[in-house]
């Protein structure tokens, strides 16, 4: 069997379920680590085998021939040279969302890429919880019905001091837009296999809230194929203890999936009770990425076709974007064709990624 050597860029929280993964897989192996932090690779090297290690990700590529793909855990910021070098040297790629904290800058990102026929996958990992799955299954077998409108509530006191967290969200614009909406965004338009046409959204931060910039988002969503969809975020509530409901309401029932990671149900018309639907065990953060990785490696050594690119990427960033802006400016942000042509891209519902229930 091949074996596919990866470089391991970020070593700090996400990274380190990235290093028990790419462990755990039988078709990869971690080549090298690269952080800035010495510390950090002290401890990787403790809990999972002394490697090569660098400083950055530039510098392993430059001093390193033997890797075949990298995986990029580090914050998004920066990352155009670290895209640009594994692009030259003909590097698949696995980069944790959001792939940049700017439109212009992700779709370059994404170009770069493309322009040296390099996949480019974004670590979307709620996409393959078992809970999405089978909700997907759901919606394509028709047990409900056709879905028609949507209401998505994440509720979560997210203390940002906290040692097993990354620290940047502190400080940066816009962070539970960039950081936590992405993953709601990307199921959305994942689940209901279309793109919105119409945002109408407020962002703002609590009078508590230890972030600098706006932790609370309120917006409405339209979609292509009509589905209207509520979406309320916070991670600064007033309450420590979280709250997740994602209720999908359809022609003949209702989906309801009472927790992020799992707890899914659902009813027809009729029903005087919800029915659970069974799942399998997951370990938290680690069976979805290890679906992500599966996928990943399917397309480099298999020649399946790419999931989560970060072409279909930039189109859930663009749902951020007009958050932003609908929120900075009041008003409601439409025709997503617009915000494409930003970058002379086209984006049609005929473009998107095919689902995938397998």
């Amino acid at each position: 069997m091949t074996v596919l050597r990866v470089l391991l860029g970020g070593l700090g929280v996400r990274g380190r379920y990235w290093a028990e993964v790419l462990k755990r897989s039988p078709r990869t192996e971690i080549a090298a680590y690269a952080d800035p932090n010495p510390a950090a690779i002290e401890r990787m090297a403790a809990q999972y085998g002394a490697r090569p290690a660098f400083p950055s990700v530039e510098a392993a590529l430059e001093n390193m021939a033997d890797i075949d793909a990298i995986v990029l855990a580090n914050p998004p910021i920066g990352r155009k040279s670290q895209v640009t070098a594994a692009a030259e040297r003909q590097l698949p790629m696995l980069i944790e969302k959001p792939l940049a904290l700017e439109l212009e800058e992700a779709a370059e990102l994404v170009n770069i890429a493309e322009s040296a026929h390099v996949p480019l996958m974004v670590g979307l990992n709620f996409r393959y919880l078992a809970v999405t799955r089978a909700a997907l299954k759901l919606l394509d077998a028709g047990t409900v019905g056709t879905p028609e409108f949507a209401r998505f509530t994440y509720e979560r006191y997210r203390d940002g001091n906290r040692p097993d967290l990354n620290k940047y969200p502190l400080t940066m614009d816009q962070p539970m837009l960039w950081e936590q909406s992405i993953h709601h965004f990307d199921l959305l338009r994942y689940l209901y296999g279309s793109d919105p046409v119409t945002v109408q959204a407020r962002t703002w931060n609590p009078s508590w809230s230890m972030y600098q910039s706006d932790a609370n988002v309120a917006a409405l969503f339209t979609l292509a194929n009509g589905m209207v969809i509520n979406y309320q975020g916070t991670w600064q509530s007033g309450w420590s203890q979280p709250r997740f409901e994602w209720r999908t309401d359809c022609t003949n029932g209702v989906i309801s999936q009472r927790d992020q990671f799992g707890d899914l149900y659902y009813a027809q018309h009729a029903a005087t009770e919800l029915t659970n639907v069974p799942l399998p065990p997951h370990e938290l953060w680690i069976t979805e990425t290890e679906g992500l990785l599966a996928a990943f490696t399917d397309t480099v050594l298999d020649g399946k076709p790419l999931q989560c690119s970060g072409r279909d990427h930039v189109m859930s960033l663009a749902m951020v974007y007009a958050c932003v802006l609908s929120s900075r400016e009041d008003r409601c942000v439409q025709d997503r064709q617009r915000l494409a042509s930003k970058f002379g891209w086209v984006f049609t519902s005929g473009s998107r990624e095919e689902r995938s229930i397998n």
